[in-house]
């Protein structure tokens, strides 16, 4: 049964959960900072963006990590060279798409560990 509602899409993942909680912290903590939403979710064929802000007249593409704890490293430790060249290549099809590509961006991490209370870090400019 449990794998019928899994595939059926009735019950989704923990992994898949935390994600999304995650990432709803993160947008709540950038727009209380000031930064409006653009999107979530953001795809192309090198990946994906979890989220796109601005903030003031720069566009923030934005990496949330959620772990639960730290026993093989922060969650932002997750954001590798790899990983970094696949959000580098994703925000540039962004920028094409919506003929932004004079726009001033940055990338942010921001590292979630989900313990109580849940530990937040928000790395600006992480690379």
């Amino acid at each position: 049964d449990r794998i019928k509602q899994w595939r059926s899409g009735a019950v989704r993942p923990l992994h898949l959960q935390h994600g999304e909680m995650g990432e709803r912290a993160a947008k709540k903590l950038l727009r209380g900072l000031g930064l409006k939403f653009l999107t979530a979710n953001f795809r192309s064929n090198h990946g994906e963006i979890d989220l796109v802000f601005r903030d003031a007249d720069c566009l923030v593409f934005v990496e949330v990590k959620s772990r639960s704890g730290t026993a093989f490293g922060t969650p932002a430790q997750a954001v590798n060279i790899g990983k970094q060249q696949r959000l580098r290549q994703t925000a540039q099809h962004y920028l094409i798409q919506r003929r932004l590509e004079l726009c001033p961006l940055r990338f942010d991490v921001i590292s979630i560990v989900n313990r109580r209370p849940p530990e937040v870090e928000h790395i600006i400019g992480a690379f």
